[in-house]
């Protein structure tokens, strides 16, 4: 069962990629799986960002290319 974060963060991406939420899984990577491109990925971070009301380094944000990702990482931020 997913918790609310992770409905969130699924929300966000499943909107800025223009894909069903359901597409978007935790090991569904952004470029690949649900056909973003790098500038979507920047979008999302921003996006990620506006939604959580914390700023993303960009040596963070290259690493996160899954919902999984982005989870772990927030885990590990406190968030």
């Amino acid at each position: 069962m997913a918790n609310e974060l992770e409905e969130r963060i699924r929300a966000v991406i499943a909107e800025h990629l223009g894909v069903e939420p359901e597409r978007v899984t935790r090991d569904a990577t952004f470029i690949g799986d649900l056909s973003a491109d790098s500038l979507d990925t920047v979008e999302l971070t921003l996006a990620f960002e506006e939604e959580l009301g914390f700023a993303i380094p960009e040596e963070d944000a290259e690493k996160l290319t899954t919902l999984g990702k982005v989870l772990d990482y927030l885990n590990k931020q406190g968030k």
